[in-house]
């Protein structure tokens, strides 16, 4: 009898290495060799340039901003929690790679007449255990660990991403905070010097020298830029909101902190780009992809593993008697070992249908790699040239700045005299608050494509 369970279990623990179902592989994510803007390849990015990304903007309120939000966003809260939750399903997975044990155990009054005094009366006390181990010989149980394996992957590079998503999120707001603050000051500026024009063409037309009508155009002028300064302000508190709530914190928690102005952060465009093929390794949500597509892949093994016979060793141990004192002796004592088999020979075409289910979750897993690696090139691609044209559109717009302040320092000197029109001073002055103004959106937009470029290259993660 011995030697008979001694084979059972050497058969069994030789045929698991046996595992249904197709072998995962990487997909091909056919990645071009290079950048379109560089034409030869080049090496790998350095990790180590790209983490802690937002430091290059060398901003230290911004640097605390980020940093505290890639711990404390309830995004990143919720992650972790899935996280955890997805590596407790692991181990719940690996669960029936161990036998299973379980005890029973009861004490009765029973009474067959209703009597409570004849021949049909008694007690029975019962007591046992039972263990069973299922051998894994198909490999469903090792497939179904292995796609839990790689939902722990893909939680794991959810994380990183929600992570570089808030990391980006909190700069880019931050970044137009400080732009939004520009504005305003901008806005202001303007408004002092109309105000100023304003009170010279009040004083010419009191005097005979001006019309009501350069008096009116030059109050209407300064009412305008007024009025933009309040949106401009909501604005600002709204943007101050968010990056609060980014920090897992009530809306005005940050005001004080943030209500100091200060300029748009800037930082080197020389950005480690290293090759298309970098991505793979780097952005959180390729792995997530790929992960999800091995999580598929296995989910296939673990469906054709229920077309087969599944093989369990069991046995039990129970005692039972009569009387409570009799329950210990050997005369109450039964027990029983051996193989036992389950196969489900027909089920109306159920485990069939639930293969192809699995196979079309693969296929589909695998498009959404493709799809995902195709945006992420994108997004790469429109950072670098968004980026590239926004320098040279910033260097045309200082000079419009400079020119634009020269032309209103020139009109009104030329006004004040007597020989032009007021209306070359308004046109030099709406066109001065309207270049000024371009060209603090232009220094957001230049931080905002670093930004999507350090994001869409993966961050630190």
């Amino acid at each position: 009898m011995t030697s008979n369970k001694t084979y059972i279990l050497l058969l069994g623990f030789c045929l698991t290495a046996c595992s249904v179902g197709p072998d995962f592989q990487q997909p091909d994510g056919k990645l071009p060799a290079a950048w379109s803007f560089d034409k030869k390849p080049g090496a790998a990015a350095d990790p180590a340039a790209l983490a802690g990304w937002w430091r290059r903007f060398h901003d230290a309120k911004l640097n605390a901003l980020v940093e505290a939000a890639v711990e404390a966003n309830l995004d990143v809260k919720i992650a972790v929690a899935r996280l955890t939750q997805a590596r407790a399903q692991r181990q719940g997975a690996a669960a029936p790679f161990w036998p299973w044990l379980s005890a029973t155990g009861s004490g009765q009054a029973f009474d067959v007449g209703g009597s409570g005094t004849g021949s049909g009366s008694g007690r029975s006390y019962r007591g046992g255990l039972a263990a069973a181990w299922e051998l894994d010989l198909f490999g469903g149980n090792r497939r179904s660990l292995e796609s839990a394996g790689a939902r722990v992957a893909a939680a794991a590079a959810d994380l990183d991403a929600t992570r570089l998503s808030m990391a980006a999120e909190v700069a880019l707001t931050y970044c137009q905070l400080r732009s939004i603050q520009d504005q305003i000051n901008v806005a202001r500026r303007n408004l002092t010097a109309q105000q100023h024009s304003a009170q010279i063409t009040q004083e010419r037309r009191d005097a005979g020298f001006a019309s009501e009508l350069d008096v009116v155009n030059s109050t209407a002028l300064v009412a305008n830029t007024q009025a933009q300064i309040p949106r401009l302000e909501t604005s600002a508190r709204q943007s101050a909101h968010a990056i609060a709530v980014l920090l897992g914190r009530p809306p005005a928690d940050l005001l004080a902190q943030l209500a100091d102005a200060g300029p748009v952060p800037t930082a080197s465009a020389k950005v480690p780009t290293g090759m298309p093929s970098d991505l793979l390794r780097r952005r959180p949500d390729i792995r997530r992809a790929e992960a999800g597509a091995h999580a598929a892949t296995a989910g296939i093994g673990v469906a054709v593993a229920d077309l087969f016979p599944k093989f369990s060793l069991t046995g039990s141990l129970s005692q039972q008697s009569a009387k409570l004192s009799d329950w210990l002796t050997p005369a109450a004592r039964s027990s029983a070992f051996g193989p036992s088999f389950n196969w489900a020979l027909f089920q109306g075409g159920s485990i069939q249908a639930n293969i192809r289910v699995q196979q079309a979750l693969r296929d589909e897993a695998l498009l959404a790699y493709r799809k995902t690696v195709l945006t992420a090139l994108q997004e790469v691609e429109d950072a670098m040239i968004a980026s590239s044209n926004e320098h040279k559109r910033r260097s045309s717009l200082n000079e419009a700045v400079t020119a634009n302040r020269r032309a209103v320092d020139l009109s009104l000197k030329l006004y004040t005299a007597g020989q032009t029109d007021f209306i070359n001073v308004l046109n030099a002055q709406r066109s001065l608050l309207q270049s000024e103004s371009e060209l603090t959106l232009s220094n957001y937009a230049l931080a905002g494509n670093l930004i999507a470029l350090y994001k869409a290259l993966g961050g630190g993660w």
